[in-house]
């Protein structure tokens, strides 16, 4: 899959260095997938849940941090738009949060 953009995992990590490893983790199995759809998506990730509009949450380092991102399935494009912790997380609507530059 093509992610968009690793500059946002960076940044997380710069200010959540314990999140390091994972974040890694993710993006490389997320890199080298080729999800054709949620199904798909689901084995490489099992506790991911679909919240509307293409968005996905993914729990990271144990649910401590969660990384929503609108996936499109058809050209094989990750957008990463939200990092943070899941305090952070309870605080934006996941099924509308858009893309920044």
């Amino acid at each position: 899959m093509v992610t968009i953009s690793k500059a946002a995992l960076r940044n997380f990590i710069v200010r959540h260095p314990d999140s390091a490893g994972s974040m890694d983790q993710w993006y490389a199995v997320t890199k080298e997938a080729d999800w054709k759809d949620f199904a798909a998506l689901k084995k490489s990730f099992n506790s991911t849940d679909a919240v509307g509009n293409d968005r996905y949450v993914f729990n990271i380092r144990g649910n401590t941090y969660r990384l929503i991102a609108l996936i499109i399935f058809k050209v094989r494009t990750v957008y990463i738009l939200f990092v943070g912790t899941h305090k952070e997380y309870d605080e934006v609507d996941a099924a509308n949060v858009t893309f920044k530059k």
